[in-house]
């Protein structure tokens, strides 16, 4: 079995493909606000929300347990409205060697998708793929769009 992978999930998404990204891009300290339960704070460490070259600290809630990820932004895409979040330490570092989150949004006959992909190589043959934390980025997703929406 190879120690790479890459899962991706694309979600409608209801609230404006914008506001996604805007909030991604610029405001990801408001998410603590939109989905609680699950991101408690993301906090600067060097550079500026939005730009590339940016260090961050995430305190989220994954399977039930507190965790932490420090990130960089490796790259933005304004047409794509695409975000990549570069893994540096935390606890998914602990059972991965290398890990990539992309968000991006596409739009398609006027509806709003929302796609993650997780492109990781595993520490060893042990390590599971991160289908839960797939899941976890479609919640939050979900949250969002409930947020925003119900506004």
């Amino acid at each position: 079995m190879g120690l790479t992978g890459k899962l991706i999930a694309a979600i409608e998404f209801k609230a404006g493909g914008d506001v996604f990204h805007e909030l991604f891009r610029h405001k990801p300290h408001h998410l603590s606000n939109v989905t609680p339960e699950k991101v408690q704070g993301c906090d600067l460490h060097e550079g500026q929300f939005g730009h590339v070259g940016t260090i961050i600290t995430w305190r989220y809630t994954h399977d039930g347990k507190e965790k932490k990820a420090k990130q960089v932004i490796q790259a933005i895409n304004e047409e794509r409205k695409l975000i990549e979040f570069k893994m540096l330490e935390g606890d998914l570092m602990e059972l991965y060697k290398a890990f990539l989150i992309t968000c991006h949004v596409e739009t398609k006959n006027d509806i709003d998708l929302v796609t993650w992909t997780l492109e990781y190589e595993m520490l060893n043959e042990d390590v599971e793929h991160p289908l839960s934390l797939l899941s976890f980025f479609i919640d939050m997703t979900k949250d969002i769009e409930t947020h925003h929406v119900g506004k």
